[in-house]
Parts: C-alpha cells; sequence; structure tokens
C-alpha cells in the first residue's frame, strides 16, 4: 500500500520549503522619514499607559478617569432601538444592505444639512458623512498634500499637528521647545482670551481652529470668528473649523463658522456624533465642504474631497447612520439633550471645585473640559501628582502643545457620582 502524501493547507510555504528560503532579516524598505520626526507617542495612548502602571503598583486603587474624552453615559434607547431594529433587518432578504454611497446616506446628509445648518445656505451634498471627526481631519490632510503651510491653536488638539507631520507639511522637531518647525503655532490663553493675534502671525495655506476649543474649553465670540474669516479672505487661506463640541454651547455663541459671512469660501468644518450622542465607540461624523470653496486656479475644492471619499473610504457603517437619522429626530435630540447636561453639570462642577481653592480655571461652561493653572509648575509633574495621590485621571496641558505648559485638562465624561468623588479627593490633596 502507497502511503498518502501528506497535504499542506497553510497559506505560505510548507516546512520543508522554509528551510530551502535564505529568509530577509529585514525588508529593504526605508522608513517614511517623516515618522522619524515624532519624539513622543501619541499623547492618549501614553496617558493610557501611565494608567495601566498605576493600575498594577496600586491593585486595590479605585482609578476616576477625567482624561481621555470618553464618553460614559449610556446611549438614549430611542437611538440604539433604531440601530438594532436596522441590524436586526439585515438578517433578512428584504432588509439586507450592502455598500452605501461612499459620501453618506442621502437622507442623514439632508437631515444634517437642515437641522445642523438650518438657515446657513448648506446643501445636503456639500455634507461628507464619515466614522468620525479624528478620521476626517487625517482625510482632509490628505486631500491638501505636503507642499502647505499650517498654524494651529496653542494649545490645540495635538491630531491636527500630528497628521500634518505624517503628511510632510512640518519641519523637524525644534528641541527644548517642544514644536516642530514649519508650523505657525497661535498663542491662544488667557492673556489673549483665547484667540490668536492675527496681526502678528504671519500667512499660512491653512488654519486650523477649533471651538469649542480641545482642550481649553473656550467657545469662540462671535466677533472673534468674524476676525478668523476676514484673516482668512485677506490672505487667501482655508480654515479647516473643527466642530465636535459644539453642542455643549449653551449661550448665544456661534456654533458653526458657517453662521459667520463669507464662510462657506474659506472653511471646511468637521463635527462628530460622537461627544453629544454618545458614539465614540459608533463611530460617526460628517464634513461640510461647501461648492463655493475654490483653489487659487478655480477648481471646486468639493471635487477633490469627493475623489478622496470614494478612493479612500466606503462609506459610514449603515448600522450608524441610522443612529444619526435617530440622533437628529425631535425626539433623539431631546434625549441627547439630557445627556449633553449630565457632563455640562460635572464640568460647572469641576470648574467651582477648583476655583474654590484658589486657582485659575478656564473652560467649564459651553464645553465638556475644564483647564486649570499650577503657576510655576510642569504639567507632566502634576498629573502624576494628583493621580500618585488622588488615584485621579487628568491629561498634562503640555500634551496640547508648549502653550499648555503649566496646566492640566479634566474631562466631565464621567458619572456625577465619580465626578463628586474625583472633587472630593482633589480638595484634599490642593485646598
Amino acid at each position: 500500500m502507497i502511503a498518502p502524501k501528506p497535504i499542506h493547507l497553510g497559506g505560505g510555504p510548507s516546512c520543508s520549503m522554509r528551510s530551502q528560503i535564505k529568509m530577509a532579516s529585514q525588508l529593504k524598505l526605508s522608513r517614511n522619514a517623516n515618522m522619524e520626526k515624532f519624539r513622543n507617542g501619541y499623547l492618549f495612548p501614553e496617558i493610557g499607559m501611565r494608567q495601566q502602571e498605576h493600575t498594577e503598583k496600586y491593585p486595590d486603587a479605585k482609578i476616576i478617569s477625567l482624561g481621555i474624552g470618553d464618553t460614559t453615559e449610556p446611549i438614549p434607547n430611542i437611538i440604539t432601538s433604531a440601530m438594532a431594529e436596522y441590524s436586526q433587518a439585515l438578517s433578512t432578504r428584504e432588509g439586507y444592505r450592502g455598500y452605501g454611497a461612499e459620501q453618506g446616506n442621502k437622507t442623514l446628509r439632508k437631515r444634517i444639512a437642515a437641522t445642523m445648518y438650518h438657515g446657513m445656505g448648506i446643501e445636503d451634498t456639500e455634507v461628507f458623512i464619515s466614522d468620525g471627526a479624528q478620521c476626517d481631519i487625517s482625510r482632509v490632510q490628505l486631500l491638501l498634500g505636503s507642499d502647505v503651510t499650517i498654524a494651529v491653536q496653542d494649545p490645540t488638539f495635538p491630531a491636527y499637528v500630528d497628521s500634518g507631520i505624517i503628511m510632510g507639511q512640518t519641519g523637524d522637531y525644534v528641541a527644548g521647545s517642544s514644536k516642530y518647525g514649519g508650523i505657525e503655532y497661535m498663542k491662544c490663553g488667557p492673556e489673549n482670551q483665547f484667540f490668536p493675534d492675527f496681526s502678528r502671525i504671519p500667512r499660512t495655506d491653512v488654519i486650523f481652529f477649533c471651538s469649542p476649543n480641545n482642550p481649553t474649553g473656550h467657545a469662540a465670540s462671535r466677533e472673534q470668528l468674524l476676525q478668523l474669516v476676514e484673516t482668512a479672505h485677506r490672505n487667501g487661506s482655508l480654515i479647516v473649523y473643527d466642530a465636535a463640541y459644539a453642542a455643549y454651547i449653551s449661550d448665544d455663541g456661534p456654533r458653526s463658522i458657517y453662521e459667520i459671512p463669507g464662510a462657506k469660501e474659506v472653511a471646511i468644518e468637521i463635527s462628530s456624533f460622537s461627544k453629544s450622542a454618545g458614539f465614540t465607540g459608533v463611530r460617526l461624523g460628517w464634513t461640510v465642504v461647501p461648492h463655493e470653496l475654490s483653489y487659487s486656479d478655480g477648481f471646486p475644492v468639493h471635487k477633490d474631497f469627493d475623489r478622496i471619499i470614494c478612493t479612500c473610504f466606503n462609506g459610514a457603517s449603515s448600522i450608524a447612520q441610522i443612529g444619526g437619522l435617530a440622533c437628529l429626530s425631535e425626539e433623539g435630540r431631546k434625549a441627547m439633550r439630557k445627556v449633553i447636561d449630565v457632563y455640562k453639570q460635572n464640568a460647572r462642577t469641576l470648574a467651582e471645585t477648583f476655583g474654590s481653592m484658589g486657582l485659575e480655571v478656564y473652560g467649564g461652561s459651553n464645553s465638556p473640559y475644564v483647564w486649570v493653572r499650577f503657576p510655576g509648575r510642569r504639567s507632566w509633574d502634576v498629573f502624576t501628582e494628583i493621580l500618585e495621590e488622588t488615584h485621579v485621571i487628568t491629561v498634562p496641558g503640555c500634551g496640547f502643545g508648549p502653550g499648555g505648559e503649566g496646566f492640566i485638562r479634566l474631562s466631565s465624561f464621567n458619572s456625577e457620582e465619580c465626578v463628586r468623588e474625583a472633587c472630593h479627593r482633589l480638595r484634599r490633596l490642593l485646598g
């Protein structure tokens, strides 16, 4: 009887074949030179690593996170029920759906234009649905390419700078400055009402601007945004406006850059359901690219962004988009407002706590973030002391740029009970 030959089922070469192949110890591929510019890891994974080390050191400690801005309140039932019903229908022949339009669900695009931009002249075709604001920041950077100059608020959300580094828009790290060459860092602190003095800032092709600002919590006034738009028109610059926290504005301040006359000719706006609907895990956002926006040669920016979306993205989850439609129903908006109110109350509690201890406190009214100054101290030292003594996670301000040194940021994304307990611990340490 002839023995059967062994059958190889693996995807690669068999063991006997591998023994005959001279294995390369490394690729003959150079590393992306832009990646070599980074001097630190991305801020939030670094904080997560330190939290893990603290947990291992104090396994019985009850750690309270007021650090990474991840929502904690449950998504309202009106929203999850809509997603569940749609998801269940996918298991039927009648309800199954595959790929959708890369630009997003047409009904959702119309509802965002009509609801979030009522009276601003934004059309549904100018709204591109995405899997979140941070992803769209990188897609916009891909649209812009490497041959542009950029300006960022200082301090600001680190993704603008880090994605710019990866794209090759920056120079090398400048030792001792916490800055990268080729970027204009626009100082935005208490001394200038958290708004840059554009008369002192050289022209750049692109201005990244976040309002309400992460991390300072400052929501730009109508007069400030008017200056921003006028500067963009004067310099022929593009504003990339991050409105991810617009739902937290409770006064009569502008919630969109398109409330400002002339903004449609100079601005792209990025926004998200993450912090208003608790979609940090569901992932759903949008970007508005007006038809009026054009390059120096007159070519529409909208057409290029559409090409980027169609090339690099297969569209947001259809289930998430059904959730977005539920968010923008009348009942859904009321439910979202109740969740936002929980976080806004937490922010007030945090601001009042630090204020009662005589510290300089900013934010906390039109934002889920509280920005606290510790004069004469380094941010990482304050972060470490608070974590070691109270088991409370914060974020060191220097992680948002050189202008954040000496500050820490606290997030209101936690339960009311946990925020009150954190405030109790902080008073014992700092009061």
